[in-house]
């Protein structure tokens, strides 16, 4: 529903520098058990759940031999190589993490740990009156100019990113903006950092951490940084950016004073998601984030190559050549030799391109048996996002009848079984099985039930037959209107009256639709229960009720930030949370975008009848009874515009859209499905709200109190009468939940902040604005004797450690080559 003169929501800046997006909010009444229901949350739950195994081929360093070069596969080449402004993205993070501190790294738990490599100690030594941490750095930790990492760089960095000084063109601030000082302890390997209030997640600052050369004047945060690093300081250096090539080479540091890497260097290959079932085929990379598609051809290629059957044999039984049969061969053979030279040249040339497809597939089966796919769940889940804005989805009943309405383990099943994945759906928005803040709170909306579904349409007034019903008084409201807009016409001009009367009529009708509706919000906001979660309550945008929004003009042509390996970050590193945020949740889902589709609407609408002569198998004429069971309300049938994405690396959302679409027919809510490109899909419509349903991922965080509060923010609004998103794309978000997370963010007791973040779960769960569906799955190509790399799941990967396995003779003795 919308209210007349309310401000649109948009996404807009909070300073002329910052790429902060802000959220638009609605609060739900069904709160009321929400703080039972997490107060009844077990501690021990994060415990008892589990994280997706990793599969990364583990091997001790003394079984991985010096020296190679790995070639990594990424989407595209970085942007920039500051990790803290708006347009860094993937590749930005995995050079980041290769070639600088990370002060905390995440375990196989997503929990961050020390790096010994950095810090000897860190902790908080004073809470009052000011909380104090004190870092204690490695005593051979150095940057690759010489000069020891100290409280400098730490101050630089800090300045950079308060948010003070408005020169720096900085994504977030969060966290940097609560310290007061940073001040040198008994030398420049001990750092007091002083907060100005409590803050839990200081484990997430630092990290990574550039030199004082980077983060020391504006120029060089905001240009120098993106296409060069003046030092470094990780078991890697970057070497080479080469542009013409696509390729980013990081070299082995000869100053490293941790174990030294095993890798003599790591090449970052720009390949698309398209091309790299071609790329592996043709042996030009040794690691790579891939598809189902590709993995089912990789694993085709090693059940080929376990039977004894070369490429050529493959080729034969399931490829190119599997559907020539003998009689068609010689039919082939006498066409091509036969006395018809026109119709014989062309059966040659057919004969010798499918030789050649067939000789390229028994290649390309050959090299794609020499790699194996290992297989994880992201650190990322796949949501389905209700735009709570305007329309049916404002009322907080019709969401929950939404939500109601969806299998979510079946949706699970669907995408993780298939692939041999756990398929348990997220019971968290906030944390994923295995963190430490995990915990269940779905059971605050609850599971699927049909029945419960179709009261709560019923409660909201969406009942079979109410399309045909007109709004009580309507058109009472609809005359008066029209006598004042006839007189209004009358006195500019006897030509325009007809045409100002017709109009004035039409608008009395829509304005007495919008003024019931507006009636009938304020009145369930009298009724809820949870007053403090109605707080602030807006309902955002000008478009009337139930009023289908035309979709932008789609773009057609190449796409894709980074889509590869999303490795979870202890710090809120600005590529992957706030404004960046929105490339990543991108990321996650389309692929590069080649060959992308206009955008093509698909309205379901009841089949008509099928005539005398129908074949068997056509619909029958729809009924009235049939018709009749189509839900409205005041005149108006209820109708849901699902947005997805039509490029060639949305397929899994696609099938995922499709049983959700069955879904909701079964309790009467109809969808207009409209598929659009790749890179229209969230700037032109997530982003702008230009939805009603829609399916995207978010990156969980270590730290969720900081860097999950943008995506569930309450509005704020702008001095132009608008409102500031972050990243709210749902427009759904209450006070409380605002309040949850500033406390989780504020105390220092780690167990009071984990069961804070419950609570807010809870809440963000009954306000039904996002419904979390499955856990990403994690597919990575990889050569088979390539150790320590692969599937890594919620932990980071250790760059040192990566490498080939060492060779072995005949009698199993190793050998270093």
């Amino acid at each position: 529903m919308s209210q007349i003169g309310a401000p649109r929501g948009r996404t807009c800046s909070r300073s002329p520098r910052s790429r902060t997006l802000r959220s638009v909010a609605t609060l739900t009444s069904a709160v009321l058990a929400v703080a039972v229901l997490a107060g009844c949350s077990s501690t021990d739950e994060a415990d008892e759940s589990r994280a997706a195994v990793q599969d990364n081929a583990p091997a001790a360093r003394d079984k991985v031999a010096d020296g190679g070069t790995l070639r990594w596969a990424v989407d595209a080449l970085p942007t920039t190589l500051n990790t803290f402004q708006a347009d860094a993205d993937g590749t930005t993070s995995r050079i980041a993490g290769a070639v600088l501190p990370a002060l905390y790294t995440l375990d196989e738990r997503g929990r961050p740990q020390r790096n010994p490599d950095y810090l000897e100690s860190a902790q908080v030594v004073e809470t009052e009156p000011k909380q104090v941490v004190l870092y204690k750095l490695n005593q051979q930790a150095e940057w690759s100019d010489g000069r020891e990492i100290g409280a400098p760089d730490f101050v630089a960095q800090w300045r950079a990113l308060s948010g003070r000084d408005t020169a720096y063109w900085t994504a977030r601030n969060s966290g940097y903006e609560r310290i007061e000082k940073i001040e040198r302890g008994k030398n420049d390997l001990e750092v007091r950092v002083t907060f100005s209030k409590p803050y839990a997640d200081w484990q997430s600052l630092f990290t990574p951490l550039y030199p004082k050369q980077v983060m020391g004047s504006p120029n060089s945060f905001n240009d120098g940084a993106r296409t060069t690093l003046k030092a470094t300081a990780g078991p890697f250096l970057l070497k080479t950016i080469d542009r013409k090539n696509g390729d980013v080479t990081l070299a082995r540091n000869p100053r490293w004073w941790g174990q030294p890497a095993k890798l003599d260097s790591m090449v970052l290959k720009a390949v698309a998601r398209a091309d790299r079932a071609e790329a592996l085929a043709e042996g030009t990379l040794d690691l790579a984030e891939i598809d189902r598609s590709t993995a089912e051809r990789i694993s085709l290629a090693l059940r080929d190559a376990r039977a004894g059957r070369s490429g050529a044999q493959a080729a034969l039984a399931h490829g190119p050549g599997s559907s020539i049969t003998p009689s068609k061969a010689l039919k082939s053979w006498a066409l091509a030799h036969g006395s018809d030279e026109e119709k014989a040249e062309e059966v040659r040339a057919a004969r010798e391109k499918n030789q050649k497809a067939i000789a390229a597939y028994a290649s390309a089966q050959d090299i794609l048996a020499k790699y194996v796919v290992r297989k994880s769940l992201e650190p990322a889940y796949t949501q389905l996002s209700l735009n709570g804005e305007s329309g049916p989805l404002a009322d907080e009943r019709v969401r929950r009848a939404v939500a109601r309405a969806i299998n979510r383990r079946e949706l699970a099943e669907s995408v993780l079984k298939p692939l041999g994945l756990p398929a348990d759906p997220p019971g968290s928005h906030l944390a994923l099985a295995g963190q430490a803040a995990y915990a269940d709170s779905s059971d605050a909306l609850g599971n699927q039930d049909t029945k419960e579904a179709r009261a709560l349409l019923a409660d909201a007034g969406w009942v079979p037959g109410g399309a045909a019903r007109k709004p009580a008084g309507a058109g009472t409201k609809a005359g008066s209107e029209a006598e004042k807009k006839a007189e209004d016409a009358k006195k500019e001009g006897a030509e325009k009256e007809g045409a100002e009367k017709k109009g004035a009529e039409k608008e009395g009708a829509e304005k007495a639709g919008e003024k019931k509706d507006a009636a009938g919000s304020t009145d369930a906001k009298k009724q809820a229960a949870d007053t403090a979660s109605d707080e602030g309550l807006y309902i955002v945008g000008d478009d009337k009720p139930g009023e289908r929004r035309a979709a932008p003009a789609p773009v057609i042509g190449a796409a894709g930030p980074e889509n590869g390996t999303n490795i979870l970050a202890p710090a809120p590193a600005a590529a992957r949370q706030s404004a960046a945020l929105l490339a990543r949740a991108e990321a996650l889902d389309i692929g590069t975008g080649a060959g992308a589709h206009a955008a093509q609407t698909i309205a379901r609408t009841d089949k008509g009848v099928a005539g005398a002569y129908a074949p068997r198998g056509t619909a029958a004429p729809v009924t009235a009874p049939e018709a009749s069971k189509a839900l409205g309300k005041d005149g108006k049938a209820l109708s849901l515009r699902f947005v997805l994405p039509s490029g060639p690396g949305s397929e899994s959302l696609r099938a995922v859209g499709d049983r959700i679409v069955r879904m909701l027919d079964a309790v009467g809510i109809r969808t207009e499905v409209t598929k659009v490109s790749d890179d229209s899909f969230f700037k032109d419509h997530v982003a702008s709200g230009d939805y009603d349903l829609a399916l995207y991922s978010w990156p969980a965080s270590a730290f969720p109190a900081t860097d999950a509060r943008p995506i569930f923010a309450k509005p704020e609004p702008a001095s132009d009468g608008s409102l500031l998103v972050e990243q709210n794309y749902s427009r759904v978000g209450t006070d409380r939940i605002d309040q949850l997370f500033d406390q989780a963010a504020g105390t220092l007791d780690e167990e009071e902040a984990r069961e804070l973040v419950r609570q807010a779960d809870a809440r963000i769960w009954a306000a039904a604005g996002s419904i979390p569906l499955y856990q990403r799955p994690q597919l990575v190509a990889a050569k088979a004797d390539l150790v320590n790399a692969g599937a890594w799941g919620l932990a980071a990967p250790r760059y040192q450690d990566i490498g080939f396995k060492k060779a072995e003779t005949s009698k199993g003795a190793e050998l270093n080559p």
